[in-house]
C-alpha cells in the first residue's frame, strides 16, 4: 500500500512540474518584464502625438528556437499608423521570446493599447482633435480567419504617451 502512495505522489508530481513547464511565461523575466520592456521600447513617433492617435493593434509573430522574431502579421489595428512604433519594438525584442516544449517555431499573439495621458489644460482642443482622428482612422481588419493552431496569447501591452 505504501508503495502505491509513493509511486502515486511521484506520478502527481511529475504531472505537476510538466504542468508547470508548459505554462512558463515566453518571455526572460515573465510577463512584468515583458510589459516594461515594450513601454520603454515603444517610441510613439511625433506624427502619432500630432494627429492625438490612440487605438488597439493585434498583431502575431513567430519566434523561433533562439528567439528571433520573424512574420509580423497585423491581425486588427485600428490605424495602421500605430502599427509602426509596435512592429519596430517586436523588431527589437528578439533573442527574448522563450519557445514552449522545445518546438522549433512558436506563433505569438500580442495586443497593444495606445492612447495618451489626460492633459491637464486645453482639453476641449483635444477631444476635437481626437475625434477628428477617430473620424479620418482606416481600420485594418482581417477578412479571412485566422488560423490560430498553437500560438499563444499573451497579455494586452498599454502605452501612454503625453502630448506636447
Amino acid at each position: 500500500m505504501k508503495k502505491l502512495i509513493i509511486i502515486a505522489l511521484l506520478l502527481t508530481s511529475a504531472l505537476y512540474s510538466k504542468a508547470q513547464e508548459d505554462i512558463a511565461f515566453p518571455f526572460q523575466g515573465g510577463g512584468a518584464v515583458m510589459t516594461k520592456f515594450f513601454m520603454d521600447s515603444v517610441v510613439v513617433s511625433p506624427e502619432i502625438v500630432k494627429k492625438k492617435a490612440t487605438g488597439m493593434a493585434i498583431l502575431k509573430f513567430t519566434s523561433d528556437i533562439n528567439g528571433n522574431v520573424s512574420k509580423i502579421v497585423i491581425y486588427y489595428a485600428d490605424e495602421f499608423l500605430i502599427t509602426l512604433p509596435v512592429i519596430d519594438a517586436l523588431k527589437k525584442s528578439g533573442k527574448r521570446w522563450i519557445i514552449p516544449n522545445k518546438e522549433k517555431f512558436h506563433d505569438f499573439i500580442i495586443p497593444f493599447s495606445i492612447g495618451f495621458n489626460k492633459p491637464k489644460t486645453g482639453v476641449a482642443e483635444v477631444q476635437k482633435a481626437a475625434y477628428a482622428f477617430y473620424r479620418t482612422r482606416k481600420p485594418i481588419v482581417s477578412k479571412d480567419q485566422i488560423p490560430l493552431n498553437s500560438a499563444t496569447l499573451l497579455p494586452t501591452v498599454v502605452v501612454q504617451y503625453d502630448l506636447k
